[in-house]
């Protein structure tokens, strides 16, 4: 009976190795993107498309970012990790080169989106390449950091120090330097989370201080060229300095403006999404007005990727903003536990708590513009968001952590098998005695004995 009931469904989460937390966390978003790709924005149909059309298409996307989770949770020696985390830079750094010479090969192309470059096609596919970088470079920089700790970079005579140039500190700037063509906000966002990998990694606070420094000169740099072409250069700087320090007073605009004129038309076109967004999470209340009743996903036409935690509010309510909340902060937790656990790998420990900040840094990014906190970043709701390259960046992500915590798991359960016990046998049976003694009130006749 007991070999027939291992085999069931039901107890498939028990066999589970690993942090099964994460598993429950990973399958709920993405029960989330499904439910919320059947009622998001028909802006997603295409032709004579249906909605079942647009969630089969989302059920094919997850069905394969559950593969690649399963392949990489499958993989039980790290260092087959750490050669892959080998290749996070040359890998961003071609990508990044492509994007930047907007490269036209016929086989792989550059795509311009909204003035600036940021995916490339391939036949069948679209990558956005800064979600692949995102998580390419944080694998990196944990194997650079913890290869260097372990004194094993090397390259002629080069010092101890000179080497962390080359290997970190250099590619940290490189990557930097060549998103900002494309996106400031991610160029910050993903410089921020290099900055944090590299810090965490035992960067110490003068060689912390000077690359900060070099990251703050090299947008100055990039400052300089935009003004200095007269904004035909580095144009997505022109793009974040106006939404950093615009003082224009939109809602003033359109409504002294005459309905239908140019400059009314503009303030409407700039405040649309942002209000709407808002708008959206004022009508969802406390329990939402329920799945397919959002209005709002007529208004806003990036609903389903930039404002999707407005629209889960909108249909789920605050409720529903809450459960997601908690997904992301869950993660964040049981990141902090399998660091632990990692023992003294520092390539372990690094990639899992790059991957957790980033992907639960990247949500409350997006939740916080969602609500008006800050500039419009341009950054999704990793997995629930709609994007098939980025839901498999973040796929992948998820399948080193679970990997890593697979691992982890088993180390401690194979130390612990190794160790010698605290206790005897005899000194545990003792112990009960002298409990039973004293309980009894016969303390005094046992102590006789």
């Amino acid at each position: 009976m007991s070999n027939k009931k291992k085999g069931t469904f039901w107890n498939l989460i028990d066999r589970l190795e690993g942090d099964k937390v994460v598993w429950i966390i990973v399958l709920l978003l993405f029960l989330f993107s499904i439910v919320c790709m059947f009622s998001s924005t028909s802006r997603l149909l295409r032709g004579d498309a249906t909605r079942l059309e647009i969630v089969a298409d989302q059920f094919l996307a997850v069905g394969f970012g559950l593969a690649v989770i399963i392949g990489l949770y499958n993989i039980k020696n790290i260092k087959v990790f750490r050669v892959g985390a080998m290749l996070g830079f040359p890998l961003s750094f071609i990508l990044l080169l492509l994007l930047d010479t907007h490269a036209n090969l016929g086989f792989i192309k550059a795509i311009e989106l909204n003035g600036a470059y940021r995916i490339l096609a391939v036949p069948g596919l679209q990558i956005h390449v800064f979600e692949v970088v995102k998580v390419a470079m944080i694998l990196y920089l944990a194997w650079a950091l913890d290869s260097s700790k372990r004194g094993l970079l090397k390259l002629g005579n080069l010092s101890k120090q000179w080497l962390k140039v080359l290997f970190i500190y250099a590619p940290f700037l490189i990557i930097f330097m060549m998103i900002i063509p494309g996106s400031n906000s991610s160029a910050l966002v993903i410089g921020g989370i290099m900055f944090v990998t590299i810090l965490l990694g035992g960067g110490n606070f003068k060689d912390m201080a000077i690359l900060a420094a070099a990251g703050c000169i090299a947008l100055g740099i990039c400052v300089g060229i935009f003004y200095i072409s007269g904004g035909n250069y580095m144009r997505r700087i022109g793009t974040g300095v106006n939404r950093i320090f615009e003082d224009q007073d939109w809602e003033k605009q359109f409504l002294s403006s005459g309905r239908g004129t140019v400059k009314w038309q503009e303030a409407l076109d700039e405040m649309r999404q942002p209000v709407s967004a808002k708008i959206a999470i004022k009508e969802g209340g406390i329990i939402g007005k329920g799945p397919g009743q959002s209005t709002q996903r007529y208004v806003v036409p990036d609903i389903s990727e930039d404002y999707m935690y407005s629209f889960i509010i909108e249909e789920y309510g605050i409720l529903g903003g809450i459960a997601v909340i908690c997904l992301y902060l869950s993660l964040l937790a049981r990141g902090s536990i399998i660091v632990r656990n990692c023992g003294s790998d520092s390539f372990a420990k690094l990639s899992v708590a790059g991957l957790c900040l980033l992907i639960t840094g990247q949500a409350f990014l997006h939740m916080f513009v969602n609500v008006g906190i800050g500039p419009m970043t341009g950054q999704t709701l990793p997995i629930i968001s709609h994007g098939t390259s980025a839901l498999l960046c973040f796929c992948v992500a998820f399948g080193v952590i679970l990997s890593i915590s697979r691992i982890a798991v088993r180390r401690i359960a194979k130390e612990t098998s190794a160790a010698e016990p605290l206790m005897h046998m005899h000194e545990v049976n003792a112990s009960l005695s002298d409990l039973d003694a004293f309980e009894s009130g016969k303390m005094d006749e046992y102590n006789e004995i």
